[in-house]
């Protein structure tokens, strides 16, 4: 196995995971700031209040990206599985 074809497979992994981890991330991130901020305008300080909105988004957008989600991982594996016998392929 070449090294820059472990280095092409890492970085395509590296790449699918950002973009799979990307929109529960950014909602997250989005749902706190703004519950922080409306926290700190109300001076209201409840955990709570900054959790439960921030799980009701996550599983949210984890339910309208998730087949999205799953089709990009599935087609990475696919794409792994045809490149099988290049992978295992002994250098000569």
């Amino acid at each position: 196995m070449d090294t820059s074809l472990v280095l092409e497979l890492g970085l395509q992994a590296l790449i699918l995971a950002a973009k799979l981890a990307a929109p529960v991330l950014l909602t997250a991130l989005v749902v706190g700031f703004t519950i922080s901020l409306l926290q700190s305008i109300t001076q209201v300080q409840e955990v709570t209040l900054s959790f439960v909105p921030k799980m009701i988004a996550v599983a949210l957008v984890l339910l309208f990206a998730g087949n999205w989600m799953m089709s990009e991982s599935v087609q990475f594996f696919h794409m792994l599985f045809e490149r099988l016998p290049e992978l295992i392929e002994s250098p000569a």
